[in-house]
């Protein structure tokens, strides 16, 4: 690969094993998801993200750092620890496309967060879900609490940095695009000539600071185009990633997650904890420290157990059909149902053999209407 100049620069970090992160999306030779299937790992995410197909999106919904199940640590303190060697997986196997949704109490993310931040992934934003006064009502003595009651959870929104690799190191998008113009010999001024512009290219395409705007397929493709047929013969090829083919706009565009917005929705999501017909009741055997004599079709079987409206917001935001979710903590794999009845594959995970059993039964009932099933 050609060297560039660039002063945003980190070293590529060396991948145990699999695909380096910079071959991953469309270079990666990940397997390819079945549509209409599920897959269902009875044990530890680890042993399976290998044979998981690339995930479009990634949701996190596991230890919180609250003892809320037995292996879930008591302090939050620990889970730096407890989530590098997935934060590590997900890096590895993931897609320059792929998004991660971290769910966990504000302080356990905290944690957490310095971890994703390393590995390359960006902070997006927080999405708050207020449970409403009901969640606390009748649980706060107001004579010994020294604190406002919570009724929140958090639900961290984060997105692959998109870094190139030059000679080693990972250089940002933005500096990558600008650099590898200037490799052309052509004036800047020349990029507004190639995508039929003003100033557009130069003032958007090409900046590296916070005016940056992630060129469309359209104007991606004429920057090449330009470059590569009017630049300096002897850099050739430009914009590209292996040194021999530049990239088109489509492999471009495919580089940035969807986005299918909704009018009126914000970060703050207002929706009571779950009870009815929808929230799984247990069998009687205890799942977590502070349950100690759970009833038989009475108590809840997972204390975590998240609402499927929320989850299929998130899905229906940040993936389009067909595309492949990840849950590695599965739980009751809340999220797994809502992707199977918005027709995406899910890959989920749980280590527990009575959540996985009940998950395995959410999951048969989704798929009533077509899907299949692997499990292992």
């Amino acid at each position: 690969m050609p060297s560039v100049l660039c002063s945003c620069r980190r070293k590529v970090p060396e991948p145990e094993t699999g695909t380096p992160r910079w071959q991953t999306g469309v270079m990666a030779g990940r397997p390819k998801a079945t549509p209409r299937r599920y897959h269902l790992h009875h044990g530890d995410a680890m042993d399976a993200y290998e044979n998981w197909s690339a995930p479009d999106l990634i949701m996190v919904d596991g230890p919180y750092g609250v003892g809320g199940f037995f292996g879930d640590p008591r302090t939050p303190e620990p889970l730096a620890d407890f989530y590098r060697p997935h934060i590590d997986a997900w890096t590895r196997l993931s897609k320059f496309s792929t998004t991660l949704w971290f769910w966990c109490t504000e302080v356990g993310w905290a944690n957490v967060h310095p971890l994703l931040d390393s590995a390359g992934w960006d902070y997006v934003e927080t999405v708050h879900w207020d449970k409403g006064i009901a969640h606390i009502a009748g649980n706060v003595n107001g004579k010994t609490i020294r604190r406002f009651p919570i009724a929140n959870e958090i639900c961290v929104f984060y997105s692959r940095r998109l870094e190139f690799p030059v000679n080693g190191e990972l250089v940002q998008a933005k500096h990558w695009l600008k650099n590898e113009w200037k490799r052309t010999g052509l004036p800047l001024r020349q990029a507004n000539d190639a995508c039929g512009v003003k100033d557009a290219a130069v003032r958007k395409y090409l900046d590296t600071g916070w005016l940056w705007y992630f060129p469309p397929a359209e104007m991606f493709q004429r920057l090449v185009d330009w470059a590569n047929s009017k630049g300096d013969v002897g850099g050739r090829p430009y914009y590209s990633l292996d040194g021999k083919m530049p990239l088109t706009g489509s492999e471009w565009a495919s580089f940035r997650y969807p986005w299918n917005h909704e009018n009126g929705l914000t970060n703050v999501w207002q929706e009571p904890p779950l009870h009815g017909k929808e929230r799984i009741r247990g069998t009687g055997t205890r799942h977590a420290p502070r349950v100690h004599n759970p009833k038989a079709g009475v108590a809840s079987a997972h204390l975590n157990q998240k609402p499927l409206r929320l989850m299929e917001r998130i899905i229906g935001a940040a993936t389009n059909s067909g595309q492949v979710i990840w849950e590695p903590f599965g739980g009751l794999a809340s999220a797994s149902v809502a992707a199977l009845q918005m027709g995406r594959v899910p890959f989920v995970a749980e280590i527990n053999p009575d959540f996985a059993a009940l998950a395995e039964d959410r999951l048969k009932e989704a798929s009533s209407n077509g899907a299949s099933a692997e499990t292992e």
